[in-house]
């Protein structure tokens, strides 16, 4: 239940992640991941937001999280840690632990139910992130903790500046009836913090704008 105190909220912006999955990530078709278990960084980036009276326009979320079999049905071990923008101030960073912890309701609450990962740590940070208009590119970085660089898949028979794209996905972690999802293969990825560690490239990413709101209706 969400808590009465909690104020109207919305936010508007682009998600995308960074996994252990070859391309194209089976988690998104709420199938098990390519290798049985999965891992990733994720990053949400706020382009327009709001918590009651609060801006929060251009602000940023990255989360580490791993799990084994099915997010979409049965797993265990689901394991998280998140980053928040160190430039949000005392009263933005409550907001964004409020709607992101699910306290706030709408789909972060759904999905951390669903999820039901032990929540490894949280700190403040310096959070670089980029996102072309095109959606040619996209990339995070905490400094000495975590980053991805993804480029959009392309290949020998793409249409000329089109994006590979999936409507309707089956598992999509940002909720349903949101755009479609970009495609992408990482160039870079690099984690190690709160006990996550890996270093890789290759691997799947895709990309989705996402428009939120709550709290739920009584």
């Amino acid at each position: 239940m969400t808590d009465r105190s909690v104020q109207p909220w919305r936010l508007r912006g682009v998600w995308f992640d960074a996994c252990k999955c070859t391309i194209p990530c089976p988690c998104s078709f709420a199938q098990p991941p390519t290798y049985g278990d999965c891992d990733g960084v994720l990053l949400w980036h706020v382009r327009e937001g709001n918590y009651g009276d609060m801006r929060l326009d251009g602000l940023n979320v990255v989360m580490l999280a791993s799990f084994v079999g099915n997010v979409w049905g049965e797993h265990s071990d689901a394991y998280g840690a998140i980053f928040l923008d160190e430039r949000a101030d005392e009263a933005q960073r409550g907001a964004l632990q409020t709607i992101f912890g699910g306290q706030a309701g709408g789909w972060p609450a759904e999905f951390n139910e669903m999820f039901g990962g032990e929540m490894r740590g949280m700190e403040f940070a310096a959070i670089q992130a980029s996102i072309a208009d095109d959606y040619s590119d996209w990339s995070v970085s905490i400094p000495g903790k975590a980053t991805a660089r993804v480029a959009a898949l392309t290949g020998p028979t793409s249409e000329q500046g089109a994006r590979v794209e999936v409507h309707n996905l089956p598992g999509a972690e940002v909720g349903p009836g949101q755009p479609p999802a970009v495609w992408g293969r990482v160039t870079e990825e690099f984690a190690d913090a709160f006990g996550f560690r890996w270093e890789r490239s290759g691997n799947s990413s895709k990309l989705i704008p996402f428009e939120w709101s709550g709290p739920d209706a009584a």
